[in-house]
């Protein structure tokens, strides 16, 4: 049960008067530390990406917040690919950088969402009227779907309390629980979400078509250059002749389940989250009844495989889904039952509850046991079909390992997934990764403003994806340094963290001008970091947050020798001119409904 904690007044030596949770304890670092190099990195690196979004912006949004480009509908563009132009941008202004980052995402999202209601198909007819219906898709899958909302449900990081946030955060979540009747997306009684087509104008019931999924006819030659190399309008709807079998549901779909854990985190109504876990559990229970391994069709009578013949890896982007590319004529597979483990993190989230990781944790296992030696390697499947397993390959299955590791924090799942720089640098074996991380990420700023210089197309020869490739916004060493946190992708999952920083001068989230902070060392109870204050002139204070919405509860903060208990949500740190000093904070995780409440909105 999530704790409300009252706000006092709280004056500190040569500062302004802050808002600071009375149980939060407040610490003093006066301690003088020449800045280290990953200190200075990361203030480079938020100045840079600052910079460089501001001039992204500039070439490619008009000032209506409309992007420069040929409007089209599809899974080759659409509207989803306008505002992932502005993916990673509310991350980075939670972590720290310039208002500008949040206002002129904001102009963006307000843009698209107009212009893409305005913006009508002629052929595809559920969106004769408008691609958007109620400021959402009309109906689409949720790689598309959960790719449009990868920005706005990462805005309540930072302006939780924008009304227009709010009411889209509750209209969107209602579309799936059946509170708009234009919108019967979800089916209560069997706790499906009815077709892989689904969204503000409700489920498409039927098979779909390479129309539904290319979108009108367009000019393709010495025009446009498409994201899957198609050559003509033609080679478009032949990449998705095979996209048919849609009905039913599917487990990407889970995606909603962000929708529904923003709006809980957003009001704590209790109808949020019961829909949450109710749908999720629905979906464990599928796979516990299906040896294992999760199925990519349930039918609209609620049963395994129902809408196609039975077959539980059965319907487009299911785990027999291998189509051929037009261009070639090779196989491509393309399964994405993996999208489904959102589902499960988001029910991790709300309950700590492990079962929600086991489920998971079991598939993989079961997955890997079907590795079999060729030609003398040992290989493993991605996809099952009449045949039964195939498209091995010599890496093991380890989707979803690496989230679940981090959520669990078990030594024993540290095997479900190759290793990388950051966890080799949380044991202390890869001292020099947050310079080379923090370097990789400023190289990748300077060649997306590099490549937006040198871009000569012109709107009218242009496709809402094509910017995208130049967006600047370089976030992921940040949130592994700063927060202990991972990367939530571009499917419109929220952010796991293990901390956040807030300003309580300014009164805004994000850690404040001239700070840095490195995450040095996570387990199950403590987290490790240092903080450096490389403004040598002026002092700064910040708060930590337990967790990346006050989901976990610290219970003790240590500085050297000197020992500080706590029973709160966040620690307050007074750092002096150029002062620095390693913290460790005890915490229990998972223990507190998550919440986007501000610090000092909290009562």
């Amino acid at each position: 049960m999530s704790r409300r904690l009252p706000i006092v007044l709280c004056l500190l030596t040569a500062a302004p008067l802050l808002l600071v949770a009375a149980d939060s304890p407040v610490v003093r670092l006066n301690d003088t530390m020449s800045p280290p190099a990953w200190a200075l990195l990361e203030r480079d690196l938020l100045r840079a990406n600052e910079a460089a979004c501001r001039e992204f912006f500039t070439k490619y949004f008009d000032q209506r917040g409309f992007l420069l480009c040929v409007e089209r509908w599809g899974g080759d563009d659409g509207p989803d690919d306008a505002i992932e132009n502005c993916n990673d941008w509310p991350i980075l202004h939670a972590l720290g950088a310039h208002d500008d980052v949040l206002n002129l995402y904001k102009q963006a999202w307000e843009g698209h969402l107009r212009q893409f209601t305005l913006a009508k198909t002629s052929e595809v007819p559920f969106a004769r009227d408008g691609m958007y219906y109620k400021e959402f898709p009309v109906t689409f899958d949720w790689v598309h779907n959960g790719e449009g909302l990868t920005v706005f449900n990462l805005q309540g990081l930072s302006d939780p309390n924008n009304i227009a946030f709010g009411h889209r955060v509750r209209r969107f979540a209602g579309f799936y629980l059946n509170e708009d009747p234009g919108a019967p997306n979800y089916d209560s009684k069997h706790k499906i979400i009815k077709s892989l087509f689904n969204g503000s104008r409700g489920p498409l019931l039927r098979k779909a078509t390479g129309l539904d999924w290319a979108g009108d006819r367009i000019e393709v030659a010495n025009r446009f250059s498409l994201g899957h190399g198609e050559r003509s309008y033609q080679e478009m709807l032949d990449h998705f002749k095979d996209y048919n079998d849609i009905i039913g549901d599917h487990p990407q779909n889970m995606g909603a389940t962000s929708l529904a854990l923003n709006a809980y985190m957003l009001t704590g109504l209790p109808k949020y989250r019961k829909w949450l876990l109710e749908y999720v559990d629905a979906w464990r229970q599928r796979t516990l009844d299906n040896n294992g391994i999760i199925p990519t069709n349930i039918g609209l009578d609620g049963k395994i495989g129902g809408a196609t013949d039975g077959k539980w890896y059965g319907g487009v982007y299911g785990w027999a889904f291998s189509v051929t590319v037009p261009q070639t004529g090779a196989i491509a597979h393309r399964n994405t039952h993996y999208l489904g483990h959102t589902g499960f993190t988001n029910a991790f989230m709300l309950t700590g509850d492990d079962k929600y990781l086991d489920i998971w944790r079991q598939q993989i296992k079961q997955v890997n046991a079907q590795s079999k030696v060729i030609d003398g390697r040992r290989m493993t499947p991605r996809m099952f079909g009449d045949k039964g397993w195939y498209a091995f390959s010599p890496s093991p299955y380890t989707a979803g390992g690496y989230e679940t590791w981090y959520h669990s924090m078990k030594d024993s799942d540290r095997k479900l997934f190759s290793e990388n720089g950051w966890t080799r640098f949380l044991e202390g074996k890869n001292t020099g990764f947050p310079e080379s991380a923090l370097r990789g990420d400023l190289e990748r700023v300077r060649q997306r403003v590099a490549g937006l210089r040198a871009d000569t197309t012109t709107p009218d020869t242009r496709l809402a994806d094509d910017p995208m490739r130049f967006n600047p916004a370089s976030v992921s060493s940040l949130i592994q340094l700063m927060l202990g946190g991972v990367h939530p992708g571009h499917r419109g999952q929220v952010l796991h963290a293990r901390v956040r920083y807030f300003d309580p001068v300014t009164r805004r989230a994000g850690i404040p001008d001239g700070v840095a902070a490195l995450v040095e060392r996570l387990s199950n109870t403590s987290v490790t970091l240092t903080l450096v204050n490389t403004d040598q002139l002026r002092p700064k204070t910040l708060i930590i947050q337990a967790g990346g919405y006050a989901e976990h509860q610290f219970h003790g903060v240590s500085v050297g020798n000197t020992k500080t208990a706590s029973d709160s949500q966040t620690v307050t740190v007074r750092l002096a001119p150029g002062a620095g000093g390693r913290l460790v904070l005890a915490m229990k995780r998972y223990v507190n409904a998550p919440s986007m409440r501000l610090p000092w909105d909290r009562d």
